[in-house]
């Protein structure tokens, strides 16, 4: 049990499956901090919603500028002119997907980590939901945790709590930490940056509301 053992960084957008990650790290761990990268997304009140959520929390909160993001990867959601698509070709990345974000969002999560004496990075990827993107995969985190070791001669761990869950499962993770009400209300999951249940056109959208219907029927069954 090291010296930092229980201090914590989320990565986190305002999302479900960060939120839903940022309510399981509390209870883990017995300190947690919050980043979150502003790059310009398609919609700012991501990041609004970060921080609402954080300041409801009372959690510190680092914001960090990751605009050069946005030069480097034009992309559905990193400019308002390229419309989201619905279906992807089979075999084709979706036009939302932003190469390297995963990759330099943990890396920074880590050198925040060492500044505030932090061993475990909570990232809410999954593989079970994770529209092709390969940077949300399992092979993709233990690799980028072991070259984070490596490149500061620390022993970070990166937990991923939702990796092989598809939605329903993490609504019923939510559920279970008695933030359902919560999440379900105050995240912003949508493309088109609308609260709660948003835009319901967007695949995020469709994504989260099935999801939800599925966990919803099936506790209803459980209670029946």
């Amino acid at each position: 049990m090291g010296k930092n053992n229980k201090r914590a960084v989320v990565v986190f957008s305002g999302g479900q499956d960060s939120t839903t990650c940022l309510f399981w790290a509390l209870e883990k761990f017995e300190h947690v901090e919050l980043v979150t990268f502003d790059y310009n997304q398609r919609h700012s009140l991501e990041i609004e919603v970060a921080r609402e959520i954080a300041e409801e929390q009372g959690l510190r909160h680092h914001i960090l500028d990751m605009s050069l993001l946005n030069q480097l990867a034009p992309n559905a959601l990193t400019r308002a002119d390229i419309e989201v698509e619905n279906a992807e070709e089979e075999g084709k990345l979706p036009n939302t997907f932003v190469p390297g974000r995963n990759l330099l969002f943990l890396s920074f999560a880590a050198i925040l980590a060492k500044q505030i004496n932090a061993k475990h990075i909570i990232t809410g990827v999954c593989e079970t939901d994770f529209s092709g993107y390969p940077d949300c995969r399992d092979i993709f985190t233990k690799s980028l945790n072991v070259t984070l070791n490596l490149s500061m001669d620390e022993d970070f761990v990166i937990h991923t709590p939702l990796m092989w869950l598809d939605k329903a499962e993490t609504w019923e993770m939510a559920d279970g930490l008695q933030v359902f009400d919560y999440i379900r209300e105050r995240t912003l999951t949508c493309y088109n940056g609308i609260r709660g249940a948003g835009c319901g056109e967007c695949p995020a959208c469709q994504l989260r509301q099935r999801g939800l219907d599925q966990y919803l029927a099936r506790r209803q069954e459980v209670n029946q």
